[in-house]
C-alpha cells in the first residue's frame, strides 16, 4: 500500500523579504510587495524539497490543492498528484491553507508537507494542531518557528527518511509567531502559539530562535569596538539584523532599523532599511562588506529574516570564495556560539551554488581582539 504524502504550499510566503517587509502577512503588504519588485519564492523552494522525492514517486500518493498551492510544483517533478479543492489563482488566503490542511488530514495522509513562514506554521496549527505529522519547507522572511526542517532540501531528505520509516521518531515542535504590525512600528511581540508534530533528525530541522541574554551588553560594546577599530574608509557596511550589531551602530551613535538591513559608511547612515534593488544599486562599483550575526538558538547567518542580503547581494562581495569571505565579518558572543552546542552556522540564501561557497570555516569576532573560527554548513 502506497504511503500517502500532503503537499501544501503557500504561494505567498517571504513576499515581502527582499524588499525588506520583514514579512508577507496581510493583503496590503503583498500589493506593496509585489509593486516593489518582489517575486514569489515558495514554489521554487517546494520544487527544491520534491526533487529529492522523486525517486519514491511509484512508492508516494502525493495529495495537494490547485495550481501554486501545490499541484504546479509537483507536476514540475514528475509526480502526478491527486488534486483537491479548488482556490482564486493569484488570491489564495489564510484560509485556503487551514481549509487544504483539514481536507488534507481528513484523507488519511501520513504527512503534510507544508511550504512557508511561521504565519503558514500558525495557520496549519489552527486547522489540524498535532493530529497529523508535518514538516515545513522554509520559505517565509521570519521562521522562529521549530517546525521547518534547516533548508528545502533538508526537507526533502526528512520528509523521504520518513515516508520510507527509516525516521518515525516524532517530536513536538514549538510554533512561533510575531506581530509583523508591531515589528513595522518598532516593537518585537513574540508569542507561543502550540506545537505541531514532525519527523525529528537533529541535523536537518532548525531550532526555535531565542533571543540574546540581557547579561551580554559588555561583550557586545567589546566586539563593536573591535569592529569599528577595523572599519575602512570609504567601504560599504552592509549591516544585518540583531542586538549584537546594533550595539555597532550604537557605538557609532546611530540608529538601529530593528529586524532589518541598514548601509554606513565613513560613520554615517547611508541607507536605512533598505531593500535587496537599493542595496545592489548602493553597493555597484564600491567596496563593500557585509556584517551580521547568527540568529540565537539556529545559527544561521543568511535566510531568515535578512532576504535583502540575497545571493545576487552576496555575489557582489568578490569574485571567488576567498574574496566572498574576506569581505563578509561575521560577530557573536560567545554564549551564542555555546548554545548551538557544536552545531555549525547555517546558511540558506535560496541559491544552492552561493550556499556553498559560504560553507565551510568563517572567522567569528567574539571580543575586543579575540576571533575565533567556526564552521557554516547549508
Amino acid at each position: 500500500m502506497k504511503k500517502r504524502l500532503g503537499l501544501i504550499i503557500n504561494p505567498i510566503a517571504g513576499i515581502g523579504g527582499r524588499v525588506g517587509l520583514k514579512g508577507s502577512d496581510g493583503i496590503e503588504i503583498q500589493k506593496q510587495a509585489l509593486a516593489l519588485g518582489a517575486r514569489p519564492q515558495a514554489g521554487e523552494r517546494s520544487i527544491q524539497s520534491l526533487e529529492l522525492l522523486v525517486p519514491l514517486k511509484s512508492e508516494l500518493e502525493l495529495i495537494t490543492y490547485p495550481g501554486e498551492m501545490g499541484a504546479t510544483a509537483a507536476q514540475a517533478c514528475g509526480f502526478q498528484p491527486h488534486v483537491m479543492g479548488s482556490i482564486r489563482p493569484g488570491e489564495t488566503t489564510a484560509q485556503d491553507t487551514i481549509e487544504a490542511a483539514q481536507a488534507l488530514a481528513q484523507s488519511g495522509v501520513d504527512l503534510i508537507l507544508f511550504a512557508g513562514g511561521d504565519g503558514t506554521a500558525r495557520d496549519i496549527y489552527q486547522a489540524i494542531g498535532d493530529r497529523v505529522p508535518v514538516l515545513g519547507i522554509p520559505a517565509g522572511v521570519k521562521i522562529h518557528s521549530a517546525a521547518f526542517a534547516t533548508n528545502p532540501r533538508s526537507a526533502g531528505e526528512l520528509a523521504g527518511l520518513f515516508m520510507r520509516g527509516t525516521a518515525s521518531r516524532l517530536r513536538e515542535a514549538e510554533v512561533m509567531d510575531i506581530d509583523e504590525g508591531a515589528v513595522r512600528a518598532g516593537f518585537v511581540s513574540a508569542q507561543l502559539v502550540g506545537y505541531l508534530k514532525i519527523p525529528y533528525r537533529r541535523s536537518l530541522v532548525q531550532s526555535t530562535k531565542v533571543g540574546s541574554s540581557p547579561g551580554d551588553a559588555e561583550t557586545l560594546y567589546a566586539i563593536a569596538s573591535d569592529v569599528l577599530e577595523n572599519l575602512r574608509d570609504d567601504c560599504l557596511y552592509i549591516i544585518g539584523p540583531g542586538t549584537t550589531t546594533r550595539a555597532i551602530l550604537s557605538e557609532l551613535g546611530l540608529a538601529k532599523t530593528l529586524l532589518g538591513v541598514d548601509v554606513v559608511c565613513n560613520g554615517q547612515l547611508i541607507a536605512a532599511d533598505p531593500g535587496e534593488s537599493q542595496i545592489l544599486d548602493l553597493i555597484h562599483d564600491r567596496a563593500a562588506k557585509i556584517i551580521l550575526a547568527p540568529i540565537g538558538g539556529q545559527g544561521y547567518l543568511f535566510g531568515r529574516g535578512n532576504q535583502q542580503l540575497s545571493p545576487q547581494v552576496i555575489r557582489q562581495l568578490g569574485r571567488d570564495e576567498e574574496h566572498i569571505k574576506k569581505n563578509l565579518v561575521v560577530v557573536s558572543t560567545p554564549g551564542k556560539i555555546n548554545a548551538l552546542k557544536g552545531q555549525p552556522f547555517l546558511v540558506d540564501s535560496g541559491d544552492r551554488e552561493v550556499d556553498e561557497l559560504l560553507a565551510g570555516y568563517v572567522q567569528v569576532v567574539t571580543g575586543y581582539h579575540e576571533r575565533i573560527v567556526y564552521k557554516a554548513a547549508c
